[in-house]
């Protein structure tokens, strides 16, 4: 579960991928994303497999605090979750 001053680096690779995306895109003043565009991100086929990987891990970061799902479908940065070395 995600907390205040919790660093990235108990997550595995792939969520620490997910969050810089998402950091990424919220630095940039853009919205939330998709997991089909989450998977174009990554450089992935957005086939209907790696979309569900996707939006599986996705979920598990939203009820662990680390992403929220504001909008059916489309995920981005719970509040006060920042990027690495504290940077929002």
């Amino acid at each position: 579960m995600w907390r205040e001053g919790l660093a990235w680096s108990v997550l595995s690779a792939d969520y620490q991928r997910i969050l810089q995306v998402l950091t990424d895109r919220h630095r940039l003043g853009q919205g939330p994303l998709s997991c089909q565009e989450m998977t174009a991100a990554f450089g992935l086929d957005p086939v209907p497999a790696k979309v569900e990987a996707l939006r599986s891990k996705a979920k598990r970061l939203v009820a662990r605090g680390w992403l929220a799902a504001r909008q059916p479908g489309r995920f981005t940065l719970a509040q006060g979750v920042t990027g690495p070395g504290g940077a929002s």
